[in-house]
């Protein structure tokens, strides 16, 4: 069985093309999914209005079990690469196996609980009933029924990715999407089954990615019976990692809610450098998988002194991952926002947090880089305890505060500049200290 995996210290662990060997996978991974929803939106655009607003409404519930997902894989990723690191790839790979049972069990109550109450949960959506909430209500029936295979398959990257395998992942996750993504128009338009089509492409898909990554499981030769004890440490874990996606989550939600009061044109704009944020933070996130993976390896090993060594080069190199963000995105300020708006006013108030967004760049790519450092060590308490004191001491205040003195999209974006390097601060703090690098095969 062919597989990429790190024999060496840390600190050869932490050279760039090691590095580079395990985030450019990761890379690929991360953008899969989102690349597959822009060709599902093309396909389902041609329906007609009411099927696109169907599907928005659709994919926004299917993105947030995405999150859940991520939650699980994130989790499983570091318990896995500490056993790994230590010796034991059997008992990385039962990290895999529990992790996998519990992704199971979420994804069938997301199924369950979809068929019974998707249509309630379109209606409240959308606003009431009608054709678009009867059209959401169906596609999220038929698409929630790959909610097991989605979250299989995100257990699947965590556990791979822990014992350093970077080209099953890949393999598991494109192939089911390409697939997909020529099944999409055929079921859309030949087949006959319009909106329907679309849900069939992604449950096929989920369903065929999370079965690549349950063979994986099997061909490992490893008990495959749930142990509840494991399966609690990876909810306390999961639990953590949770209570700090809905911190960002609020987070985010506020300043779009504030950039609404201040007028369309506002709100546009902010989109626009909102996705692009988070574009670049997807890129960034590749390479906080490998610190993921490689710190939590070293800790496994006992290296605590590889294992800082390896932060310090992971957090260098995401700052140089910034800084050439940075310099791209002040380049395209006259031309990126007339890509996504022809309205002179929306580019007019891109402008306006354009600045922040390029300052945003470096502080962010240490930011991401050292949470894939604490995640891997297992200090998943400390970040989620800072995001909360970020959120509601800086982000939250700043841009409400924003909105009072009529400070406008800067005043928003000067919040989430705060609240980034709020961050920095406190991770910076807590590198420099002892308290993460805890060695061992479990924390």
């Amino acid at each position: 069985m062919s597989q990429s995996v790190v024999t060496s210290p840390a600190s050869d662990a932490a050279s760039p093309r090691r590095i580079a060997a395990l985030a450019l996978p990761a890379l690929v991974v991360l953008a899969a999914e989102p690349l597959y929803v822009l060709v599902d939106t093309a396909v389902v655009g041609h329906l007609g209005r009411v099927p696109l607003a169907a599907l928005a409404v659709g994919g926004t519930v299917m993105t947030l079990t995405a999150w859940l997902g991520t939650v699980v894989a994130y989790g499983t990723t570091g318990r896995s690469a500490r056993r790994f690191g230590s010796g034991d790839r059997a008992a990385a790979v039962a990290e895999g196996v529990q992790a996998s049972w519990l992704a199971l069990a979420v994804g069938v109550l997301v199924a369950l609980a979809m068929q019974i109450g998707g249509g309630a949960l379109a209606r409240t959506l959308v606003g009431g009933a009608g054709d678009v909430a009867g059209a959401a209500a169906q596609w999220l029936r038929i698409a929630a029924l790959g909610a097991p295979g989605l979250l299989l398959a995100a257990a699947g990257n965590g556990w791979l990715r822990g014992i350093q395998d970077t080209r099953r992942p890949l393999l598991f996750v494109l192939a089911p999407n390409l697939l997909s993504a020529l099944l999409c128009p055929l079921l859309v338009y030949p087949a006959g089954l319009g909106l329907a089509g679309s849900a069939v492409a992604n449950a096929a898909a989920q369903t065929l990615s999370g079965g690549l990554f349950a063979a994986a499981l099997v061909r490992e030769r490893v008990s495959l019976r749930p142990r509840p004890r494991l399966i609690r440490h990876q909810l306390v874990l999961s639990r953590d990692l949770l209570i700090r996606g809905v911190a960002f989550q609020a987070s985010f939600l506020s300043a779009t809610a504030v950039a609404a009061r201040f007028g369309a044109a506002a709100v546009g704009a902010h989109q626009i450098a909102l996705q692009l944020w988070f574009f670049t933070a997807l890129v960034l996130d590749a390479l906080a998988i490998a610190a993921q993976a490689l710190i939590g390896a070293a800790l496994g090993a006992g290296d605590a002194a590889g294992a800082r060594a390896l932060a310090r080069r992971i957090a260098l190199l995401g700052g140089a991952c910034g800084v050439a963000f940075a310099l791209l995105i002040a380049a395209g300020a006259g031309v990126v926002p007339s890509w996504f708006s022809s309205d002179p006013q929306v580019r007019e108030q891109a402008l306006v947090a354009w600045p922040w967004f390029v300052a945003l760049q470096p502080i962010g790519g240490v930011v991401f880089a050292l949470d894939g450092v604490l995640i891997g060590a297992g200090d998943v308490r400390y970040l989620r305890n800072l995001t909360i004191v970020a959120a509601l001491g800086g982000f939250l205040p700043a841009i409400w505060l924003a909105y009072g003195l009529d400070l406008g999209l800067g005043g928003i974006w000067a919040g989430l500049t705060l609240f980034v390097a709020l961050r920095l601060v406190a991770l910076l703090l807590r590198v420099r200290s002892s308290g993460w690098a805890v060695v061992g095969a479990v924390r």
